[in-house]
């Protein structure tokens, strides 16, 4: 994550501690909500503009690279060794993703039929594994940073490439809450980097909205993944395609 996405991050999450929404941010800086999404959701905004957001909620622009720099102090990725130790214990995994999604003991223990005892004990792995701290009351304290991820072509992404990819897929992606894409083109070299560049925003986006909607009560949350891939690929034909030599 860029240092601009990372500190507008840390502005969301300030308006959000204030109790501020993008309605008010559109009153004080005389704009429409749907140009302030926009101005968020492009990383576009200006000096002037990110100083007025800031004098909404009595602070100044220094205050707010404060807490981007407390933010980036916390884990942002698991070593290749901690990944594997997840992927080696697929309830361990479980609850890592759990616990990711804001979930609590009680949820978990709601959600799954897992001994309390076995939960604790996987808590605990967690907790030594810094990803988060478990507290008196079997309290979980997320200690992850907000751009966290897991390795790229790392243990975690293959397991999921391995086991997770073809059922996945197995729907007819008809129902309200799925959706399925699939286009086709024919893109420069710089325009598919661009294209990717836009993705990695969008994913951003994904991950705001994740974390605002983690203050909703559990019954009011969906599990969703997104997958957004892009790749050089003819539908498995590259065989029958003409070969040609300068």
């Amino acid at each position: 994550m860029s240092q601009t996405s990372t500190l507008l991050y840390a502005l969301k999450k300030s308006l959000k501690a204030e109790g501020l929404t993008y309605e008010d941010v559109a009153k004080e800086l005389e704009l429409s909500q749907a140009s302030i999404k926009r101005l968020f959701s492009e990383e576009n905004i200006s000096l002037s503009r990110l100083d007025q957001i800031c004098q909404m909620m009595n602070m100044e622009i220094s205050d707010l690279v404060n807490k981007m720099t407390e933010q980036k102090g916390q884990l942002q990725n698991l070593s290749v060794e901690q990944e594997k130790e997840l992927t080696d214990d697929v309830l361990l995994l479980l609850i890592a993703v759990s616990v990711l999604n804001k979930w609590t003991m009680e949820e978990i223990l709601d959600n799954y039929n897992i001994a309390e005892t076995e939960c604790i004990s996987k808590l605990a792995k967690l907790d030594r594994l810094k990803i988060i701290e478990l507290l008196p009351g079997n309290r979980i304290k997320l200690l992850v940073d907000a751009n966290f991820g897991w390795l790229e072509n790392g243990p975690i992404l293959q397991f999921f490439q391995r086991t997770i990819g073809q059922e996945y897929f197995n729907s007819h992606f008809n129902h309200d809450d799925e959706c399925l894409l699939v286009l086709n083109g024919m893109l420069s070299v710089q325009s598919n980097g661009e294209f990717q560049r836009r993705l990695q925003r969008v994913a951003r986006e994904f991950e705001v909205i994740n974390q605002e909607d983690s203050a909703l009560d559990f019954e009011q949350r969906n599990g969703v993944t997104v997958v957004l891939a892009m790749r050089n690929w003819r539908y498995g034909l590259s065989q029958y395609l003409k070969q040609y030599k300068d």
